[in-house]
């Protein structure tokens, strides 16, 4: 197999880590904070916390590394309109990301002094976090959806 379909296979594989992570790890913290279940939110914002780290982070930098050779192999010029939109849309779901991790880390950390504290019920901070990190996360998958659209159809986008 050629070093291009190499790096392609890892772009492809990482991709499908990064955006299938994201996804399972939001379906399940959506409905375990709705369960009204502080051991059930306590279990599940711990592992959300250790998938972003094991699965999520590094495919943040494989993902550019791959797709950056890539295009340097192709020779295509990062001003490539669907390349640009893509790169875009990928930094746009990167800088929605970045907070996302701090605030699961606080509230793997207020779910377990809850819990440890023998409390039935999270704090107020708790919830105000999960609104954030409810509503960064909806433009993420956004944008890598459209960023997998991009990099497969690779429209002209004549602007």
């Amino acid at each position: 197999m050629s070093l291009y379909l190499t790096l392609k296979w890892i772009h492809i594989v990482s991709s499908v880590l990064l955006v299938g992570t994201g996804l399972g790890s939001a379906y399940y913290m959506f409905f375990a904070n709705r369960s009204g279940n502080l051991q059930a939110q306590a279990v599940v914002s711990r592992l959300v916390v250790r998938a972003d780290w094991w699965f999520t982070t590094p495919t943040v930098f494989i993902q550019p590394a791959t797709g950056l050779a890539m295009v340097h192999m192709a020779g295509l010029p990062l001003s490539t309109p669907w390349l640009a939109v893509s790169l875009a849309l990928f930094v746009l779901a990167g800088l929605c990301w970045l907070p996302v991790v701090w605030l699961q880390l606080r509230m793997r950390a207020l779910a377990q002094q809850a819990l440890d504290a023998g409390s039935d019920a999270l704090p107020a901070t708790y919830w105000r976090y999960a609104r954030w990190w409810e509503a960064l996360g909806y433009p993420a998958f956004v944008a890598m959806a459209l960023v997998f659209y991009l990099m497969v159809a690779k429209p002209s986008m004549d602007f």
